[in-house]
Formats: C-alpha cells, structure tokens, sequence
C-alpha cells in the first residue's frame, strides 16, 4: 500500500481509518528513519485536517497549529502530539465546542496529547512567562483553518525571541545545565536518556533554538545527522518496547539493535555515544559563543564612550587584544587562537602545542582554530620530536582542562591521527556498573587523576602516557593487560621514548591491576607473593609508577573502586615489595669525562676569569634510539664554563628566564682541570627553547651572565617587572610542589629533590634559595618532563661536606615554602 492509499483510508474511515493506517505505516520494514517520521506527521496532519473542519463548520477566527516535536515533523512512534487551538477570541463558545471535537479522539485513541486554546496575544504571554512554551512555538507549524493567524503568531514569536535573546538565551543555557545534572551524559551512560540527558535531542533542540535568535549559531557539520541517529534510535525503542520512553534500558538494548539492523547492543550504544558526543561538543562551542557575544554586547557601549564613537587608531575596527601563549598560539577573547603568524602545513608540532597551552592556561581551543589545524597540518614524523612528546606530556598533566581540549581535538579527527590506536577505544562502552566512563573517557580521567601524583613520581611523564594507555587494549580481543601491553610498547617508541622507557610504560600496562588485585586477593603475609609483585615489577622506579597509577585508575574508575581501605591495603603491599627491592639504591653518579669542547670551555674561562658559552642545535637522538631519517632538532644545547663562584645557578637561571628560554634539561657539575691549572670551573650543560620567537645571541647571554654575577643586573627586580605587566593567567591549578631529602641517595653530598610545576624562573627561585641557605650545590640534575620539572641537587656545606639530617630537613622546608609562596 502506498503512502497516498494510507492517507486515503485514514480520510475515508476516520478515527478508525486513522488507526488502521498508522498501525500499518509504523509496521512497513520499507520505510523508516526520517521518510516515516514524516509520513507520520503527515497522515496525523491529514487526520487532524478532517476533524477540525468538521467542527470548526461556520468558525472563523481559528487554526489547529503543530508544536515541538510535531511541529518540527519528527513524530516517532509513541510520540505526544503538541497542538495549539489558535483562535481570535471572537467565539470562545464555538472555539471550546472545537477543542472537544478535536481532542476526545486523540484521547479515544490512546495518544498521548499536549494541547492548550489560546490567542496570539496569549500565547506570546505564556512564551514571555515560560521558556518551554517559547521553545516550541518556535517551531509551530499550521496544520489547518486560518493560515493567516498561524503566519501572524509565528512571525510575532520569533521576533520576540530575537529581541529577548540576550536575556532568554542565559535562562535556556541554565535549564539545558540543570537538565545535565540531573540526567548525566549520553554519551558515558550505560542506560541513557536520549532525550533528557547531555547530548541528546533536547540539547539538539536547544541549538536550533540558538540559531534561530541570529545571535549565535551551532557548529553544523555532522549535526543533522547526530539528531536523526538519535532519532531512528528513539523510533526503534518505541516499537521495540510498545511505550512512550526514552530511556534505553539494557534489557531492551539487543532488540533496539535488532530493529535498526545493528550487529549488537555495543554498537548501538557506541552509535548513540558517537552522536552525543557531536551534539554536546557543539553545544559547548555555541553556548561559548554566545557568552562572548553577549559579554561584547555589554562592553561595546562603555567601548565606544572611551574610544570616542568606537573606531581604533586609524579609523579601523577595534580589535581583540591577542595575548601569546607558545610559539604560533595566541590567546583572544577567551579562547586560544593561532597566531597570525602560525603555519600548520610547516609545523606538525604545532596541534600538540596549542592544545598544552589551552589546557595549562585552563582555556578552550577555538573551533576555527582546531579546524583549521585539521585540515592543513602534517602528520608528526616517527618517532615524534622531543618537542612534541614534551607538549603531550604537558596536555596530560593539566588536570582538568585536559578534558575539554582533548574533547575539542577528537571532535576533529586530530586525535586518531595522532594515535590511530585511539580508534578502538573510541566511544566504546563498559558493561560494568563500576565504570562511569566509556574505555576513551575513562583513559583520559585516569592521566587527569595520575596529573595529582605527579609529585610522588620521579618521571612523571611515563605516568601520564601509562594512564592514558592503561586499557588501551580494551578494543581487542582477549585479556586487554596482555593486548595492552603489545600495543603500548608501539605507540611509546613511536612518540619517541628511548627503549628503557618503552618498557616500563609497557610494564605499567601489562600490570595496572597487579596491585590492586594482589591486595585485595592475596595473604601479603606470604614471602612468595611479594616476592612474585617484585619480580614482575622489577625496580623501585617502577614500583613507585604502578604505585600512583593504580589509584589514578581506580579514582578515574568510580566511586566504588577505591577506598581508604583498598588505599591502606595497597599501600602495605607497595612497602613490602620496596623492602624487598631496597638493594636498588642509587649510588653518586658517575662524573663523565669532560668533551673536547667543554674542555676547551673550561680551560678558556679558568684563564681569563670569566663566563665563556656556546649554543649549538641539538639533533642526535636520545640514548637507545636509532636516527631515522633526517635529524630532527631536539633543542638547543647551551654549554656554559663559569669559574666557581658563590650564586652561579640562580645567575644562569634567571638570565635564561629573562630571555624566555624554557629549560628542559641541565647538568652542572665541577670540572677537574688538568695539572697546572689553577682555579676551579663549573660546567653547565643545559637544553633550552625559546617559549617563542628566536633565541637571543650567545653574545648577549653572555653580556647579561656577567652583569648578573657581578651583582649589576636585577635579575629579580626585571623578572617581577615583567610578571607584573604580563600577570600570568590562573590556568591549571597544579599540585603543590614537593621538595624531599636522600640521605642515602649520595656519600659525598645531601641530595635534595623537587617535583615541582615548570614555570618561567623556577630554577631561578631554586638557585637563589639554596644560595640564601648557604648551602654549595656540588651538582644539579635538572628534567622538565611536560608541565613537571623533577630537580635533584647534590649540595654541601660551606666546607664541601653533606648536611646533617636536622639541616638538610630545615633547608627542604624552607625551599618547599618558597615554592608554595
């Protein structure tokens, strides 16, 4: 039967007709998806046409008009029908005698029916009163009678809406926020709510409602078809189920899936995550948009009054003050930009950079932006530049900001490209009432979690790549651990870790429930189970990793996986396998041989009794890799001689700081000068990059170090002029820096490390509070690993012996004060 002969019989026979007709559109396996919503509305159209002209005979004044859902054609099958008698307030008798002739048959029929009688002046009242019936007028529809009524409301409505949206879009924005937190997100729960929850086609609504104000409008690409996958689930669950719900329970997920021809419950559910997840990015870009045109609306007039009639210098538009944040990313108007001066086709590392600066700097990326790295950037070479495994890193260590830029990236496809591994786990659901997260969402918690321990580790960086690679095996077949583990190792020597770290990232995955199932499931009283913990672990380094990973992953798991209990067992069995791994105890290290060059230095500065240093581009790779290819650059290294003096670590770092050069890694130590040499030479080795722009000369490195070691430059005065000219934004909360002592970590000197986050001039801090200590640092070993530096310094007294435990205690704490100051 066609649609036509459908229509027909629903003319022809009435209520009846009517439901004869629709029981057999919504049972045809011919036609479904958007061409049977349609149909739907329309035959309910034809229907509704039939009784409204039987009882509205001799009436004038009057139209049935179709709201919401059934306004916008979308009628599933169990879906309530919003209608609107529309009248001019001429006949309010024959009017109500119309509302009985068309609503007792809906009633009759079981349909569930939304319906108000109200004039155009009443119904833009109640639009004015309630934010809900605003919404759906918006999309009314004429359905029968006086079309010229129906035209009048709607052009009145939307040009209310328009002229209020200033006022009414904030209120829709804290209703679709309060909705969210009552009913979660789509796109992570196990029995959504395609309707109510975050993501879903309330969310899709309210985006139309965005557009329609001209104020601010939703990215589109994909949007359409987000909302229609939803929607076809939302038609399947209604026939599967036989009711008006929207909640797809898990009982009905394998028969939902059946009738739109999935493979299984899974893939439905990663359907409809995938569709969520494009509705609630895109609701994030335009409620963002709306807050900065809303916030630019309410500044343009004191704007104009100070500008004298708006116009910048030159008669020009003013323009948005663009605030660098790393080399090529900018920060404007509250979002992070590309510089105009940026080009992604030549910088692969650049997608990498902008996302860390977001995420340090706590703002959103730019959808123009993270669009336009999409299309123009190039892949990273393999293995990846240090710099770009330095920028992940950093991505992965700023807390929560993380989550948005990851979100804002993965929207774009950047993700997959960057770690096509990621693909598996992308969307994938977790049958297990203990996970709150799908597999993608729960890895990137976990690196959110691991970013709060990053103290407790000595390389932070093999933690944060470990938690989000942890179940990255989630997406193949068999135990995950074991998949894990082959798949960690690829994807940690091809973003450019050395073999060494290769391996514990891939033990860390191999063994991420060690830990917590040895705990829980084991007599830690036994010698052999300990035992068997450290042989699978294999050092205290990576004991200590584990350690920290595995509370991050079951903090990042749900409440219900981590407790203090669970916390105490774990930490008990850690104290065992440390004790049994305590023969693992780093000795002083090993004072290499002086290179030619740095000898050279040396010898040069003992003669004339100053600074002397040199700069060079930094391409072999790092010990363990093999070169591929053509040398990348991996910095630049900067050898510096200086004769031993009091203050020459804070002086060398405070000049770099003044230059915004970022330290990634630095070696000082004392240089044995040959026989007949007088005079005594430190030796810095250090690898530095401009934050951005150009290095400066070596020249004037030089200049400025002498001027700071003889006192006559302010390094502290012209670092604190320029903070506070360039206030440093709040960005990341990070954790609290951590400074701890070694007593058997050296013979011959007190080690002292800090775990700290990496800012401009914090070695500078160090160096002078070690100074201010009066305590002679023998050698220093400085890492910055992403957003976290891990320093160990070897220092003395004033006569070049260790510090007693009481002192070493005290100048720890006043160095953590200072550091938390």
């Amino acid at each position: 039967m066609t649609g036509t002969d459908v229509q027909k019989e629903a003319e022809d026979s009435g209520p009846s007709g009517y439901a004869a007709a629709r029981l057999r559109l919504l049972t045809e396996e011919t036609r479904s998806g958007p061409p049977r919503r349609a149909a739907l509305a329309e035959l309910t159209d034809d229907w509704l046409t039939g009784l409204f002209a039987a009882g509205a005979e001799g009436l004038r004044g009057a139209s049935l008009v179709a709201v919401g859902g059934y306004g916008r054609g979308e009628l599933s099958p169990r879906s309530d029908l919003d209608l609107l008698l529309l009248h001019d307030g001429s006949d309010t008798k024959a009017v109500a005698a119309l509302a009985d002739r068309l609503w007792y048959p809906v009633w009759d029929l079981g349909l569930d029916l939304d319906h108000s009688v109200r004039t155009p002046a009443e119904a833009r009242k109640t639009a004015g009163e309630d934010l809900k019936v605003q919404l759906g007028l918006l999309d009314a529809r004429h359905i029968a009678g006086d079309l010229g009524l129906t035209a009048s409301l709607r052009t009145a409505v939307l040009a209310d809406w328009r002229n209020q949206a200033p006022k009414r879009l904030p209120e829709l924005q804290e209703l679709c926020a309060e909705r969210a937190e009552r009913q979660g997100e789509l796109q992570y729960l196990l029995e959504p709510d395609l309707k109510e929850a975050r993501g879903g086609l309330r969310d899709a609504t309210a985006l139309r409602a965005v557009a329609a104000s001209w104020l601010a409008d939703a990215p589109r690409e994909g949007l359409a078809d987000a909302r229609r996958r939803l929607l076809d689930v939302r038609d399947a669950l209604h026939l599967a189920t036989g009711r008006a719900t929207d909640r797809l329970a898990l009982q009905e997920q394998d028969q939902v899936a059946a009738e739109l021809g999935l493979l299984d419950a899974d893939t439905l559910l990663r359907q409809v995550y995938e569709a969520a997840r494009l509705v609630s990015y895109a609701s994030d870009v335009t409620w963002r948009e709306v807050g900065r045109v809303l916030r630019s609306r309410a500044v343009r007039p004191r704007l104009r009054a100070m500008l004298g009639g708006g116009r910048a210098l030159g008669g020009g538009k003013p323009t948005a003050e663009r605030s660098p944040l790393a080399e090529g990313v900018v920060e404007q108007d509250g979002e992070v930009v590309l510089a105009r001066t940026a080009r992604p086709e030549r910088d692969p590392v650049l997608p990498l950079r902008a996302a860390a600066a977001a995420a340090q700097a706590g703002l959103p990326l730019s959808l123009h932006a993270v669009r336009r790295l999409a299309a123009t950037v190039r892949p990273v070479p393999t293995p990846w530049p240090a710099e770009a495994r330095e920028q992940l890193v950093t991505l992965l260590g700023s807390g929560r900001p993380t989550i948005e830029v990851w979100e804002a990236l993965e929207a774009e496809g950047l993700i997959t490209r960057l770690l096509p591994d990621w693909e598996r786990v992308r969307c994938r659901p977790q049958r297990n009432a203990v996970h709150l997260w799908t597999v993608d969402r729960h890895l990137i918690e976990t690196a959110v979690r691991a970013s709060e321990f990053t103290r407790r580790v000595s390389r932070p960086d093999l933690l944060l790549v470990a938690a989000l690679l942890h179940d990255i095996g989630k997406g193949w077949p068999g135990d995950h651990s074991v998949a894990g583990e082959i798949i960690a190792k690829d994807v940690a020597a091809r973003i450019g870790f050395d073999r060494h770290d290769v391996t514990v990232i891939a033990t860390l995955v191999r063994h991420h429930l060690l830990l917590i199932d040895t705990a829980t499931r084991r007599d830690l009283e036994d010698p052999a189970t300990v035992r068997s913990v450290a042989e699978a672990v294999g050092s205290q380094g990576t004991l200590e990793l584990l350690h920290a990973l595995t509370e991050a992953d079951a903090l990042a798991t749900g409440p219900a996986a981590w407790s203090s209990w669970r916390g105490s067992l774990v930490a008990d069995l850690v104290q065992r396998v440390a004790a049994v791994l305590a023969g693992d105890v780093p000795d002083d290290p090993e004072e290499a041989a002086p290179t030619a060059e740095q000898e050279r230095l040396a010898l040069e500065a003992a003669a004339t009794g100053s600074p002397v240093l040199a700069l060079r581009a930094q391409t072999e790779p790092p010990a363990g890799q093999e070169p591929s290819g053509d040398p990348e650059p991996l910095g630049v290294e900067l050898l510096i001689a200086v004769p031993d003096q009091p203050g020459v670590l804070p002086a060398v770092a405070g000049v770099l700081a003044m230059h915004r050069l970022t330290v990634r890694t630095a070696e000082l130590r004392s240089l044995h000068l040959p026989d007949g040499v007088d005079g005594s030479v430190l030796l810095l080795d250090w690898r530095v990059a401009a934050e951005y722009g150009s290095l400066p000369q070596a020249a004037r490195l030089r200049s400025d170090l002498v001027r700071a070691l003889d006192g006559s430059l302010d390094i502290a005065g012209r670092l604190a002029e320029r903070d506070a000219a360039y206030p440093r934004r709040r960005g990341v909360v990070a954790p609290a820096a951590r400074v701890s002592v070694h007593p058997a970590a050296s013979r011959l000197a007190t080690v002292i490390e800090v775990r700290s986050q990496d800012a401009p001039g914090l070695l500078f801090r160090i160096g002078r509070a070690l100074e201010d200590a009066s305590v002679r640092v023998r050698s220093a070993h400085v890492s910055t690993l992403g957003a976290n530096a891990v320093d160990a310094f070897y220092v003395t007294g004033p006569e070049g012996a260790p510090l007693p435990g009481d002192e070493a205690a005290s100048v720890a704490r006043k160095l953590e004060e200072t550091l938390r100051g």
